[in-house]
């Protein structure tokens, strides 16, 4: 026989009537408050009201999120930034760097071709000079470059002598020892040899056998003075360097670097190709020139 406490219900029970109190219809009514007059009713019950009030509440979280993620209107909330006006920020920021480059690039070449018809040496620095301070430049002003009698006696005295050496005397040997002196070249191209320098045939250089699309480099720095098609060697470039050394590479496919840009030993300024009504396949013809006249490249570096 079991007992239970009076007034006391079973559990299962409690659950059955608090789930039916949840599902207990109330009308909800709107009256007149002047005659009563009844205007709407609706028949609702508390899950019904649950139901409707977490809906509302997820458009409308969702509707937010919206607005704030898809809109302009997340502008107007603190902490957010409109991301469109970084980008623009920074491309105005690119185009900036890319003028004021341009407008370097174009003052260092209009200085540089003075230099060249002037006879001078060219500018291979493109950064702005930074200028010593005061007590340097005062040390600096009281260094004496003019020339004493006594060096000059001695160039005199030593020039004398070595007249007549076969070693030193001949000219082409001294300017080219003076040029290996003063300038380390860097090779163009690696490749294969197939047509070398014959003056006398009006080959002004050699040709350099190589993969197609390979990197051009350029020997030494300089700034190029010439960066057009022709249409015997295709595509040429040109670069006037210190000492006044030129080279020139023809038949190239792509030209990477125009006129009055400044490249660096090394740095990539051509594409190989074939281009131009004298090429027979891809290749690189080039061709060096100290003071004026055509040497060979072979002298100069190792291909």
């Amino acid at each position: 026989m079991a007992f239970r406490k009076a007034g006391s219900a079973p559990a299962s029970e409690k659950r059955v009537r608090w789930y039916h109190k949840l599902r207990d219809k109330y009308r909800l009514i709107i009256l007149n408050e002047d005659t009563f007059e009844e205007k709407l009713s609706f028949r609702l019950s508390r899950l019904n009201v649950f139901i409707v009030v977490g809906m509302m509440a997820i458009i409308l979280v969702f509707l937010t999120s919206y607005l704030i993620a898809f809109t302009p209107l997340r502008e107007f909330i603190p902490g957010y930034k409109d991301t469109s006006i970084q980008k623009e920020l920074y491309e105005l920021q690119l185009k900036a760097d890319s003028i004021e480059k341009a407008v370097e690039s174009k003052d260092l070449f209009i200085s540089n071709m003075k230099r060249v018809l002037s006879g001078e040496e060219i500018s291979e620095i493109d950064q702005p000079v930074v200028e010593a301070d005061s007590a340097k430049r005062s040390a600096y002003a009281k260094i004496n470059n003019t020339r004493s009698r006594e060096d000059s006696m001695l160039r005199t005295e030593y020039e004398a002598q070595n007249l007549y050496n076969i070693k030193t005397g001949d000219k082409e040997s001294a300017e080219k020892s003076l040029t290996l002196n003063r300038l380390s070249f860097f090779t163009p191209l690696k490749g294969l040899i197939t047509n070398r320098f014959n003056p006398l045939q009006q080959h002004f250089g050699i040709d350099i056998a190589s993969a197609r699309n390979e990197s051009v480099k350029a020997a030494y720095n300089g700034t190029v003075i010439f960066s057009e098609w022709t249409a015997e060697t295709g595509h040429v470039i040109a670069v006037q360097h210190t000492g006044n050394v030129i080279t020139v590479y023809k038949h190239n496919s792509v030209l990477l670097r125009k006129q009055g840009a400044f490249v660096r030993a090394g740095e990539s300024i051509a594409v190989v190709g074939e281009s131009g009504e004298y090429s027979t396949g891809p290749h690189l013809h080039f061709e060096l020139w100290i003071n004026g006249k055509a040497v060979n490249p072979e002298d100069y570096m190792v291909f």
